[in-house]
């Protein structure tokens, strides 16, 4: 080989290389796009450090939310940016939806809870039952299940099938009885383009039967949805860590694998 024809030779060699890497770069960009694209209008996996849910949902559940359930808020995107106010292609909650949002108070912080109270309802607890529009929502005892106190002791908790207006029915327990703390509550009056929320665990649960200045959640306006909860796709024990992929024979939750959110 000529002197001439190493050095064309090399240069196809450099070529290939650079090629190969743009193709690389190409492939990663396309495919962060496709993950934005998914996360910000489709859906976004949540995992759920706090008992509040229980028993709907555990410490250590990783679920999918459907960003496209309630429309488009600026909260669908990565980070909230303020570019909008409200909601685009808006539809709003069901009552007994299990809803992701951000906290009013600070607009970061991503709660999880179920829809109560829709706009202009009124909600009361009175001794643990539930009151909405003046009426008791029907509720019915059912086996109990094994769960942590305020304390961090597990017992046997009381446990109810609770059928909400509209017909949707699910599980909520009461670990202090019909005495905790926000058994008994004043009349909230829901604010037009707002919602109540509160978690299945009725005794554990900082909810919108908590002012914002109290440390709670207060109502929730319809701009800080962020999706509703669709299906459980993992879940491991709270004191075993997520990374440990060894341990998840005995880790995981195989039982809660798939599980759809209601």
């Amino acid at each position: 080989m000529t002197t001439t024809d190493q050095k064309g030779y090399g240069a196809m060699e450099q070529g290939k290389k650079g090629g190969t890497f743009g193709e690389f770069f190409k492939v990663i960009i396309q495919a962060g796009l496709i993950a934005l694209v998914v996360r910000t209008l489709l859906f976004q996996p949540f995992n759920i450090p706090s008992g509040s849910m229980i028993p709907t949902l555990l410490i250590g559940d990783f679920l999918f939310v459907s960003k496209y359930a309630y429309g488009y808020s600026n909260h669908s995107l990565p980070f909230s940016p303020p570019l909008f106010h409200g909601r685009v292609f808006s539809s709003p909650p069901k009552r007994g939806d299990v809803v992701v949002f951000k906290l009013p108070r600070d607009g970061q912080t991503d709660y999880i809870k179920r829809v109560i109270g829709l706009p202009g309802d009124t909600i009361q607890m009175k001794d643990g039952r539930l009151y909405i529009n003046d009426q008791e929502v029907p509720r019915e005892a059912i086996d109990k299940v094994r769960s942590e106190d305020l304390f961090g002791h597990l017992r046997d908790v009381a446990t109810y099938k609770e059928t909400l207006p509209g017909g949707v029915s699910h599980t909520i327990i009461e670990i202090e009885g019909d005495t905790g703390f926000y058994d008994n509550t004043g009349v909230y009056k829901v604010p037009p383009d707002n919602y109540f929320m509160m978690g299945d665990n009725r005794d554990n649960s900082t909810d919108s039967r908590v002012p914002p200045d109290q440390g709670g959640v207060g109502y929730v306006p319809s701009e800080d949805l962020v999706g509703r909860a669709e299906m459980i796709f993992f879940s491991v024990r709270p004191d075993a860590p997520v990374w440990a992929v060894w341990e998840w024979p005995w880790t995981v939750r195989w039982d809660r694998l798939f599980k759809p959110v209601r």
